[in-house]
């Protein structure tokens, strides 16, 4: 999936380039909390995208008390408003880590975000709780 993609390196380009593709995908801005990335690639033609950080990640999004962990290495399809066929994001529902396979907003004027798990479980909650925390 790397021929043909764009790639870029450094933890501030990436983090603005991961942003930018969030904005223009119409998701939250702040889903992927990443620190120390090392690589933000973007297949276009594929709508193949991954982003690589030093080490996992684990982020508490605060207005819904979700943890979410994120491995060195996260891959995923995109669409306008959606992200399938994810790779290395996992959520904690009651005690257990569930992988994250897909998210989305059906219908943008609702305000709300779908993800569904591996385990074909899926929680819609407000999409204004996954927004860059300043």
């Amino acid at each position: 999936m790397a021929s043909g993609a764009e790639i870029i390196n450094g933890d501030a380009l990436c983090k603005k380039e991961s942003i930018q593709l969030l904005e223009e995908l119409g998701l939250p801005r702040g889903l992927f909390p990443l620190e120390d990335m090392q690589e933000f690639g973007y297949n276009r033609a594929a709508g193949f995208i991954w982003l690589i950080q030093r080490k996992k990640k684990d982020h508490t999004f605060k207005k819904i008390k979700r943890t979410v962990s994120y491995a060195p290495e996260v891959t995923f399809f995109v669409k306008k408003g959606r992200m399938k066929k994810m790779t290395g994001v996992k959520t904690k529902e009651l005690m257990l880590w569930l992988s994250v396979v897909e998210m989305y907003i059906e219908d943008p004027s609702l305000g709300k975000i779908t993800f569904k798990t591996g385990t074909g479980l899926s929680d819609s909650f407000a999409a204004s709780a996954f927004e860059l925390e300043e």
